[in-house]
C-alpha cells in the first residue's frame, strides 16, 4: 500500500492550483448529482451536515497546523 501512496503523492505534486480547483469542482458536482438522485440524503437535519464537515476537516487541519 505504501507504494501506491508514494505513487499518488508524486502525481498530486504535479498538479497546478487550477487542476486542484477542477478536482474540487468535480467532487462538488458529483455530490450534487448524488443528492439529486438519492433524495433521502437530503432529509437529514442541517446540523448533521455540519458534524460531517467538522469531522472531515479535523485531520487536514491538524496536519496543516502541526509543528515540524
Amino acid at each position: 500500500m505504501a507504494g501506491f501512496t508514494d505513487w499518488a503523492d508524486a502525481r498530486v505534486n504535479k498538479l497546478s492550483w487550477i487542476d486542484m480547483g477542477l478536482v474540487k469542482l468535480s467532487v462538488f458536482a458529483f455530490a450534487l448529482m448524488v443528492a439529486k438522485l438519492w433524495e433521502p440524503i437530503l432529509s437529514l437535519e442541517w446540523y448533521w451536515y455540519g458534524v460531517i464537515f467538522v469531522l472531515a476537516a479535523i485531520p487536514t487541519t491538524i496536519r496543516i497546523f502541526r509543528q515540524g
